[in-house]
């Protein structure tokens, strides 16, 4: 978590009572979620969680079926126009016209606003620059690397300087130096006092980057809050590492049953037991003859948690 606080009593994003439904099944359950100016709000949870459908209710894709969703104070019911000039969005997908260059690309975007960006021109020059792209400015966008085109598809949401960027899993299928380049500029919008709204499934992203996280799971939040919070809630406050094919294995599993704590996720050969500072004082008096690890937990144990079919 980050303790740059720039403009946080500024909300730049608001939503209460978020629902929405696909023919008969409710997708989103009575969501709440607000954003600071200077936070980034992580969105986690498995696919089918409802996340891409939250973010297309708040910058306007889909209608809410009920629910209120305020942009910089503008409520998006009563001036989606108005709403809409306030918001960049950096979806998933590239989806650049390829007929145009990389300047091209940004001019035109920037030119479907109303009222027009001033000084549309000498506002690409700077994003051109800043975002490593003004060597590039005459070339297409389907020639550039997947990092550039990553780096082009945020110019393009910033364009006109919007109070609140979304970014649906801005990193995938980017290679390790690109993401961090990525997050390198997320970063330094954040400390400029832009509301940003993520979405990822690299656990490792959302732990650096997000100031606060929402949970969600089958459509409804089960928790939100800094991360570590998060991951105390949910998760425990230690992870105990063990070989799963030890003899002790299912004396240590009656244990776990008998002492109400939350089954081990297996990977590969070990087993992962979250357990709080009680729990992890109870486990070493009564195994402590066994080998075993013990480590903090992280987003990844989180992610696994939510996706265990068992829980």
């Amino acid at each position: 978590m980050h303790a740059n606080k720039k403009g946080l009593d500024s909300i730049r994003l608001e939503a209460h009572g978020l629902v929405k439904h696909f023919a008969s099944r409710r997708v989103v359950d009575k969501v709440d979620l607000h954003c600071h100016a200077g936070e980034i709000l992580g969105m986690l949870g498995a696919n089918g969680a409802g996340k891409t459908t939250i973010l297309r209710m708040c910058y306007g894709f889909l209608q809410p079926d009920a629910g209120k969703i305020r942009i910089d104070g503008i409520d998006r019911l009563d001036d989606p126009d108005g709403a809409n000039r306030l918001i960049g969005v950096c979806t998933q997908d590239d989806t650049f016209d390829t007929d145009f260059s990389v300047r091209e690309n940004l001019i035109g975007f920037g030119n479907y606003f109303r009222p027009r960006p001033s000084h549309i021109e000498q506002r690409v020059e700077q994003l051109l620059e800043r975002f490593d792209l003004a060597r590039h400015a005459d070339a297409k966008p389907e020639t550039l690397s997947g990092g550039y085109r990553r780096r082009l598809m945020v110019a393009r949401a910033l364009v006109h300087q919007p109070k609140v960027l979304f970014l649906d899993e801005p990193t995938t299928g980017l290679d390790p130096q690109a993401r961090m380049s990525v997050w390198e500029l997320v970063d330094d919008l954040r400390r400029e006092g832009l509301g940003i709204v993520l979405t990822t499934h690299y656990m490792d992203e959302a732990e650096r980057l997000s100031d606060n996280l929402l949970v969600l799971k089958e459509g409804k939040v089960i928790t939100s809050g800094g991360p570590r919070t998060v991951l105390g809630d949910l998760v425990g406050e230690h992870v105990v590492i063990l070989d799963a094919n030890i003899p002790e294995a299912d004396a240590v599993r009656q244990w776990l049953v008998m002492e109400g704590l939350k089954r081990p996720t297996k990977i590969l050969n070990s087993w992962q037991i979250p357990l709080d500072g009680s729990g992890l004082a109870g486990f070493s008096a009564t195994f402590g003859q066994l080998r075993f690890e013990v480590r903090p937990p992280n987003l990844d144990d989180l992610f696994l948690q939510l996706t265990d079919k068992r829980s």
